[in-house]
């Protein structure tokens, strides 16, 4: 018999699952960082240019446009940072057997599916007022 206090109500889920996103969030924030490339200000294109990871393109569709592209360097950096990456949340979810991973995946997706149509409801309201003409 499951004690009241013990009862698993849907804030309590809730809490679990956000402070378990938080966690990963921060986590896999970190294993990127690791990668030494900080893209989080306007010159981080440039930055990535000068290490030779990208190149800008002229765009074909719109001369005004640039196109970023990655280089074959920065294929190769992509892809080990995202091998050591994987190999991170591999770690982190060691603990976890695969039963328990299979148990706990389809309902977190089903919620993350849900939260983003949700989200894409709100926008499209959103979006919706502000095109409406006042009167």
């Amino acid at each position: 018999m499951v004690k009241n206090g013990d009862r698993i109500t849907a804030p309590r889920l809730w809490l679990v699952i956000f402070k378990s996103h938080r966690a990963l969030s921060l986590l896999a924030e970190q294993s990127i960082a690791n990668t030494g490339l900080c893209l989080t200000d306007f010159a981080a294109v440039d930055r990535l240019e000068r290490l030779g990871l990208v190149v800008r393109k002229s765009s074909p569709s719109d001369r005004r446009a640039r196109v970023v592209e990655l280089t074959a360097k920065g294929k190769r950096l992509v892809a080990s940072s995202f091998k050591r990456h994987a190999k991170d949340l591999e770690e982190l979810m060691s603990p976890l057997s695969g039963k328990e991973k299979e148990q706990i995946y389809g309902p977190l997706k089903k919620l993350g599916l849900l939260a983003a149509d949700k989200l894409e409801e709100q926008h499209a309201k959103s979006k919706s007022s502000k095109e409406r003409p006042t009167k």
